[in-house]
């Protein structure tokens, strides 16, 4: 299974980058992982993964849970999640995304959603497996 990160912007902090690549080392035995840092809404558009579900993450979309976000997301074929910058995605993009989820009904800076993101997709996985991680 491929899973792509596409977000607009780059990660400058350390600290992000870092819980970046620990996310993306945990990752490798469940799956193709690949994080695209773009421009814009545009170039996060054009990267889409042919064939690939395609998720945005806005705020004003559906809030699920994990066990809820590893069932959909998570259970075969192909995902490419978005992550808008500062403002948010284009309403193109939110047109043609398949589903549009939100980590809760809070701004989250962008930058923190891509981690959050990453960890959720790790949980995922682990429930999907019945591994040990998450907790009800």
């Amino acid at each position: 299974m491929r899973v792509t990160v596409l977000a607009v912007g780059r990660l400058k902090e350390r600290y992000f980058r870092d819980a970046e690549a620990e996310y993306a080392k945990r990752l490798r035995p469940y799956c193709a992982l690949a994080i695209r840092e773009l421009r814009d809404d545009a170039a996060l558009a054009a990267a889409v993964p042919d064939r690939a579900r395609l998720v945005a993450l806005d705020e004003r979309g559906d809030a699920i849970d994990s066990r809820a976000f590893a069932d959909q997301f998570l259970s075969g074929g192909d995902v490419a999640f978005a992550i808008g910058g500062a403002d948010g995605h284009a309403p193109e993009l939110l047109r043609r995304a398949d589903h549009r989820i939100a980590f809760g009904r809070m701004t989250i800076a962008h930058r923190l959603v891509r981690i959050v993101l990453l960890e959720q997709i790790y949980r995922g996985f682990r429930i999907a497996r019945g591994e040990p991680y998450h907790r009800d």
